[in-house]
Order: C-alpha cells, then sequence, then structure tokens
C-alpha cells in the first residue's frame, strides 16, 4: 500500500483525501449520473468500490432497503474472492475474521450398523499451490461492508444512498441515455418519484431484479424440484467435527452438509428435505426446529442441542441463467453498444452448495468495472463494453452446468452394500469427486476465450504456469528495494491498470532493452495510449522480475519505466523490481525458461496474452482494439 505520494497527513492511511468532485457531492441524487447503480449486494458492493476509485466519474449506488444488511444469506468466499478483496486493500482483514475452511471430512454408514454414522475420510479444501489464499467463511454482511466502507473512505467518498430503488427505466439517445424512475421507499421524501439521467445503469438488484425486468430480459431454467433446508445455529454436541466442514451421507434419512462460520462457535447446517413436487410450497414452511430434528436424525449417534437460531431458511435447489447480460438485442449486437448491465442474482442464479453465487457475482463486478471506468475516462472505445456479456454469461453458463451435476452428486443417497442395484454413491466416490472439483469450488476454474481481450497461446510455452484466459496465478519474489519477500500479485491493485511482468531473460539484456523501450519510443504502448501530461505509470503498471539476488541489483541504474516518477512531488516509485526468492523460485514455480517472458495481465488480474520480451509491433498490438491512442495535448 501506498500513500504520502502527495504529501504526508496524519491519520488513516486509508483514509484518502476527498477530491473536489467528492466535495461537491450533493446530498441528494443529481439529475445526471454516469453510472448508477442499483443493488448493494455482493455484485453492487464491488462495483461502488471499483469506481470510487475514479472521483471523476460521477457514480451514485441506490439500495431500496433503508439500512445496510446486517445478516447476509451466502457465507463461502473462494480463494479467487479473496484474492479479489486483496485488490482493494481488504484480504487481511477479511482473513482475521473468517473461518478458515482446511479441511472438509467425509462421513457415512457405519459398515457394523447403518443406522449409525462413521467418518470414512478427509480431503484438504483446497489443494496445495491453487492460491495462496485459502477459502474462507464470513457473513455476507460483512464482506459487503468492507467494500462499501472502502468506497467511502476513496476520494470519491462514495455512498449508499439507502431507501431508494429503481421502478422503471428506458433507453433513448443523447449523452445520458438512459432515463431512469426511482421511488423512495423510506427517509423523509418515502413514497415520492423522481426521474434522473444516467450513462451506464448497472443492476445488481437480485433475482427479482427491476432493471432485468425493464431491459426484457428473463431468467430461465428448470427447479431440479429438490429441497434444502439453511441454519445458522450456535449449539453443543458431541460430534468430534462440529468445527470443520463436513459432508454426513446416512442410510435413507437425507444427507447433511456442515460449515462451521467465523467467530468460533456458529455452524451452518444444510439439511437434506428430498425431492418435492413441483410447486410445492408447503416444503418452505419447515421449521428451524424440523430442521434440527433432522439433522439428528442423519447425524445418530451424535446429537447437536440446539441453544440459538441466527437465521434459517428453506429453499429448492434451481439455476437459471438470462441469454445476456446487457441491453442490447440480439439483432443489434455489435452495432449497437449497452448502456444497461446487469449482474450476479440479477442475470445467474446457482444453488448454495458449490459456494458460488456470491463468488460468481463478485467476479461479474470486477469484470465490468474497470471497463465502465476505462470508457468514461477516454482511455478506451465503447466497444470494450460489449466484452462484459460476452465474457461472463459464458461463465456463469459453465459454472451452472458444473452446479447442476454437483448439486445433484452431494444429493445422492450412499450406496447400499447389500442392495447395489438400487445405486447411490459410496463414501470413496464423494470424496475422490469431491477432490476433482477444487479448482471449482476454488473460483479458479474460469478461461476466457480467445478475444479482443484475451489472446491465442501462441507464446504460451514462455510461461507454462501462467495460463492465458485465466487469473494471474500469483507467486513470491523479494522486491528489491526493501528486500521484502511477497506475493506478485499483492502489487495489482484494482486502479484500472493494466500489468506488464516482465520476467527476465539469462542475461538480463532482453529485459532492460524492452524497459528503455517502453520508456523512450513513441511506439511504444505507454506513449501511444497515455496522456502525454499524465504519470508514466498511468495506463501500464509495468514490473522487472530479475533472475539475480536482489543484492545484486542497482535499482537507479535501470530504465526509468522501472522507476518512475509520479504525483505532485514527482516521488520515484520503488515497488516495480523484484528478484528471485531464493526458497521459491518464481521462474520455475511458472515454468519460465531462459529466454524469460512478458505476462500481460487485465485490470481484472486475468492473463491477456504471453509474448516474447522481444515483442515490439505485437505488444502494441494487443492494446489496439482496447485502448484509445491519445493526441498531444495542445500548448497554449
Amino acid at each position: 500500500m501506498q500513500f504520502y505520494r502527495d504529501g504526508y497527513r496524519p491519520g488513516d492511511p486509508d483514509l484518502k483525501p476527498a477530491s473536489p468532485q467528492a466535495k461537491a457531492r450533493t446530498a441528494d441524487i443529481p439529475d445526471e449520473v454516469d453510472v448508477l447503480i442499483v443493488g448493494t449486494g455482493p455484485a453492487g458492493a464491488v462495483l461502488a468500490a471499483q469506481l470510487a476509485a475514479f472521483p471523476g466519474i460521477g457514480t451514485r449506488v441506490i439500495e431500496r432497503r433503508a439500512a445496510p444488511l446486517e445478516l447476509g444469506h451466502a457465507d463461502g468466499v473462494a480463494c479467487r474472492t479473496v484474492e479479489t478483496l486483496q485488490t482493494f486493500g481488504l484480504a487481511d482483514a477479511l482473513l482475521r475474521e473468517a473461518y478458515w475452511v482446511n479441511e472438509v471430512r467425509f462421513w457415512g454408514p457405519s459398515p457394523e450398523d447403518r443406522d449409525r454414522i462413521t467418518r470414512t475420510g478427509w480431503v484438504q479444501d483446497t489443494p496445495d499451490g491453487l492460491s495462496e489464499f485459502p477459502h474462507v467463511i464470513v457473513n455476507q454482511a460483512r464482506m459487503q461492508q468492507y467494500l462499501l466502507d472502502h468506497a467511502a473512505k476513496s476520494a470519491s467518498r462514495l455512498e449508499v444512498d439507502y431507501g431508494v430503488e429503481l421502478s422503471d427505466l428506458t433507453v433513448g439517445e443523447g449523452d445520458h441515455p438512459v432515463l431512469v424512475t426511482l421511488h423512495h421507499t423510506a427517509g423523509e421524501h418515502q413514497g415520492e418519484e423522481r426521474v434522473v439521467r444516467a450513462r451506464y445503469v448497472v443492476g445488481c438488484d437480485g433475482a427479482r431484479s427491476n432493471v432485468r425486468r425493464a431491459i426484457g430480459r428473463e431468467l430461465v431454467g428448470d427447479a431440479a424440484n429438490h429441497a434444502w433446508g439453511v441454519m445458522d445455529v450456535l449449539a453443543t454436541t458431541d460430534f468430534p467435527d462440529w468445527r470443520t466442514k463436513n459432508v454426513i451421507q446416512s442410510a435413507g434419512k437425507g444427507s447433511l452438509l456442515m460449515i462451521p462460520r467465523e467467530g468460533g462457535s456458529m455452524v451452518r447446517c444444510y439439511v437434506d428435505l428430498g425431492e418435492v413436487p413441483a410447486g410445492d410450497s408447503a416444503i418452505r414452511q419447515t421449521t428451524a426446529e424440523q430442521l434440527t430434528e433432522i439433522a439428528n436424525s442423519i447425524l445418530h449417534p451424535y446429537k447437536i442441542d440446539v441453544r440459538s437460531v441466527a437465521w434459517s431458511s428453506v429453499y429448492e435447489v434451481g439455476q437459471r441463467l438470462t441469454d445476456r447480460f446487457d441491453d442490447v438485442p440480439d439483432d443489434l449486437v455489435g452495432l449497437r453498444r449497452p448502456h444497461v448491465f446487469i449482474a450476479g442474482d440479477a442475470c445467474h442464479t446457482h444453488s448454495a452448495k458449490a459456494g458460488q453465487g456470491m463468488n460468481v457475482s463478485i467476479q461479474d463486478a470486477f469484470n465490468l468495472g474497470w471497463k465502465l471506468a476505462a470508457v468514461l475516462e477516454g482511455r478506451s472505445p465503447e466497444s470494450l463494453l460489449d466484452t462484459y456479456s460476452e465474457e461472463r454469461q459464458s461463465v456463469a453458463r459453465d459454472l451452472i452446468e458444473f452446479d447442476k451435476f454437483w448439486s445433484a452428486f452431494i444429493a445422492q443417497p450412499t450406496t447400499d452394500p447389500e442392495h447395489p442395484e438400487l445405486g447411490g454413491v459410496t463414501p470413496d466416490e464423494m470424496q475422490t469427486e469431491y477432490a476433482r472439483q477444487g479448482r471449482y469450488t476454488a473460483g479458479l476454474a474460469t478461461r476466457y476465450r480467445p478475444s479482443s481481450l484475451t489472446g491465442d497461446g501462441a507464446h504460451q510455452a514462455l510461461a507454462t504456469g501462467f495460463e492465458i484466459g485465466t487469473r494471474f496465478h500469483s507467486a513470491r519474489a523479494v522486491r528489491v528495494a526493501d528486500a521484502r519477500g511477497m506475493h506478485l500479485g499483492h502489487a495489482h491493485t484494482a486502479d484500472g491498470r493494466w500489468r506488464l511482468y516482465a520476467f527476465g531473460d539469462r542475461t538480463g539484456e532482453q529485459l532492460l532493452a524492452l524497459a528503455a523501450w517502453l520508456t523512450d519510443s513513441p511506439d511504444s504502448p505507454v506513449h501511444r495510449f497515455q496522456r502525454d501530461d499524465a504519470d508514466l505509470d498511468s495506463v501500464f503498471d509495468v514490473h522487472a522480475i530479475l533472475r539475480s539476488g536482489h543484492h545484486d541489483v542497482d535499482i537507479t541504474s535501470l530504465p526509468q519505466m522501472l522507476l518512475p516518477r509520479s504525483g505532485p512531488f514527482g516521488l520515484q516509485d520503488w515497488e516495480k523490481v523484484w528478484a528471485v526468492d531464493p526458497a521459491d523460485d518464481v521462474f520455475a514455480a511458472r515454468g519460465i525458461g531462459d529466454d524469460g517472458a512478458l505476462v500481460i495481465v487485465r485490470p481484472d488480474q486475468y492473463v491477456a496474452h504471453v509474448l516474447p520480451l522481444t515483442a515490439r509491433a505485437e505488444l502494441s498490438a494487443v492494446f489496439e482494439p482496447v485502448l484509445l491512442e491519445q493526441a498531444p495535448i495542445a500548448l497554449s
């Protein structure tokens, strides 16, 4: 984290000085806004935190509830989501509070007495090497508050307008083409309506989204007609694995999924309620007491004595998806730019079993946020916004297929050895399948297909461990300036910049030549795609990873791109040059050979391209579809 670049100031460094635009922020929503975010669920909170980094963009966030969410339904935070929170500087706070899912234990009917359960095995929850972060559990409301507090502390001072809902919108023409009707649901203006205009609207308003309805999109899919009860409980028990995650199969009494919650005491129980007739609403009346009774039946000979229920609900498994995540009609795709977007549950719904709903929603917003900022700040063409629906709808479709499989698999009865013809799944099969799906449940299975944003893999062999189209798989290195060993990915902040990680060749000559070209050549993307009055690293954050030890590097002798000056005082940035960590060689860990490699990473942490260090025209060509060449500033 860098601060004081604009001058020393006492107090909390997370509280940024308010920008002039933030100081002019009105209490009421203005008549015109650049971006209107509808809803403060996981997607809306991430989008608010992302756009808050750009105080020149007029962003407003509305929420129909009168106050922040206090008790969220989702709680599983995948490794990929923790990586995302790290870009906002929030991972440490999250990890301190959350429950860490280290192990999953499996229980099934005892061979001696199938009325009783016995532990059948266990697996590591997240296989080694997938991420530097664990899979954790924390209340969705806390996750959202971390992000909203971050937005409020930003230079934008972006805060939520509570008690306001979007009731309708239409898309027309002009600079602010979206005409939005707002309805006040609480506060001094309760019951009043008003109309505002927006350049862009993003519906993060859940499965019953008014934004989705207004643009004519529908969630399409089928319920599986299988019901589960869920409850967060404080209980005493003789069950020995109360503080680990458990998948429990019984003989004919259903299944139970138990996940400890943050705080050391609470546990979430997913209770299998079996098949239900289509449209049956009676199952939703199942009480927490009834869920406890079923759970105790499954747990026999163990028992839980529930002392308090923090929250409970009943739901049917269902997966639904919209055909597009924006307002562009099918016959106008590529001909008209989108101005309304939907994210999270507004455009896809999942079961809770794979723990993907909140996590996928967060990645939707992280994908969209930097694109909106790049277009609104004039760095990218409007066509960049077409890629949001193209990329995220495909990801949601793939994950729904996985969710269908996993929800059905985990709900299967256990195989009866005396009646194998009845089918089911054995404890060993359950354990093996869980371990096999670790990449999905960690949130790391997304791979963007080749496009204007993603390369074709022609040079993938130069860095086999940084797979094009997947998230940047962080690895350790030593920062030369201060000898600090840390993960390269932690240098990536949610500021809308592209990252160029230049991994050195054996002699280092090609890396230095590339850095010099980026610094000096008018043909380099640094000079083509950023304003000439901007800081040298305002669009591209370039990092060099050298093969030498950190004591062997003189930073001040390197090209300016690796020691750029920025801010009002022209201070040098000393945090862009890295050396090999002797205990964890990044070159060996990520398959980088003697020729080195240039790894190009999008603002949302996904690897866009891998190129040779000698690439010049090819490197500039990467950005031609997604960045606008900037005209020189005219001097008066």
